[in-house]
């Protein structure tokens, strides 16, 4: 069977016969330790094990029992310790000081056993009550720490899987989602101090935005191999194939949100990303044509991430282009293709950039 804990209680008061009384009242029921000054029950407090509970003596010399009660609450390991004050004297003056103090409770000499007793089991019983809703209140919040992390794994797991299948269909595309991740995530980051995209750039807007990066080419599972996979440029019918995967992506996406109960976030910058990350500034982009601030802050955050690696990598149809050759083209996107802000912001930090296309190199060719 459990054994249940012994509280421990500690006894404040220069009597000497007071602490014998007070002892041999609680011991069978109690560990009692006791303490004839006020110095020295702080002394004790200190030590293990903790009281559970604190007889206090008010009328001490050198400290009294109000000074004794200020200390402990003024430190952090103490201040949670119920305190019952005892004293001789017997005024609503000196009760409703100590009850103001914060004590839990007030009791007269000479004291009555049953009192004594009953009041003391009280106060240990909703000590309990708090210690353990206290416990709970941690082990709850450790296990709704530990559910979202696990749910936060899973989502990026179910995205980084999802978005593998649009890899899978064109494996030259190596680290691409790895990269583009990146590229989005930190000029989304580089452009929160901008007057312009202050309003949107939260933190939060920035974890979604790059949580959604990796799906922004989902759509060309849809298209077919032959078209995907062409070594040399395509007819006029076959790129009207190819860019139907920006509108297949975000079908598909919100297929997938209409499922989602309660809403998923990040799938709203997901359905937007890969619907109109092909759109260009100067409104030439497909699928819709849009132009300038119709396009979405994450779509054109993306276009700019996608485009620069699509130009330092390998593909099918060309080899990768120097990284300062890559930084001309840009440039002269900026205003056309590009927000001409979110590029000048970038092309500011274009070693960065390169770098973290560096870090993650494509695997060898297949």
């Amino acid at each position: 069977m459990h054994n249940k804990k012994i509280q421990t209680i500690l006894v404040v008061d220069d009597s000497p016969e007071n602490v014998i009384v007070l002892s041999e009242l609680l011991q069978p029921q109690y560990r009692v330790r006791v303490a004839t000054s006020g110095l020295r029950a702080l002394q004790v407090v200190a030590t293990t094990p903790h009281p559970d509970l604190i007889l206090l003596d008010v009328m001490m010399p050198e400290m009294d029992g109000y000074q004794v009660f200020e200390n402990l609450r003024a430190e952090p390991a103490t201040s949670q310790i119920p305190v019952i004050f005892v004293t001789a004297m017997d005024s609503m003056e000196s009760e409703l000081r100590g009850l103001d103090a914060g004590a839990v409770d007030y009791i007269t000499k000479p004291i009555l056993p049953q009192i004594v007793l009953a009041r003391v089991r009280t106060q240990l019983e909703l000590k309990q009550a708090r210690d353990w809703l206290s416990d709970q209140n941690v082990y709850l919040e450790a296990e709704v720490t530990r559910r979202m992390r696990e749910n936060e794994l899973i989502q990026k797991t179910a995205i980084r899987a999802l978005a593998h299948l649009a890899e899978i269909r064109d494996p030259e595309t190596g680290n691409h989602i790895l990269r583009t991740q990146a590229y989005v995530q930190h000029l989304a980051e580089s452009l929160q101090s901008h007057p312009r995209f202050a309003g949107v750039l939260s933190d939060h807007y920035v974890d979604l935005l790059a949580r959604s990066a990796p799906l922004h080419d989902i759509g060309k599972v849809g298209i077919p191999d032959v078209i995907l996979h062409k070594p040399g440029p395509l007819t006029v019918d076959e790129w009207k194939i190819m860019k139907t995967h920006a509108k297949l992506g975000s079908d598909a996406i919100e297929m997938a949100e209409r499922d989602a109960t309660p809403n998923v976030e990040f799938l709203v910058l997901a359905k937007e990303i890969a619907h109109w990350h092909h759109e260009q500034w100067d409104g030439s982009g497909y699928p819709d044509g849009l132009a300038g601030d119709d396009i979405p802050v994450s779509a054109r955050i993306m276009a700019i991430a996608d485009v620069f690696d699509s130009l330092i990598s390998r593909r099918v149809y060309k080899p990768p282009l120097p990284p300062a050759d890559a930084k001309i083209i840009i440039a002269e996107g900026s205003g056309r293709h590009f927000d001409p802000d979110m590029a000048e912001v970038f092309l500011e930090d274009f070693d960065f950039y390169c770098e973290i296309a560096r870090r993650n190199p494509d695997g060898p060719e297949r």
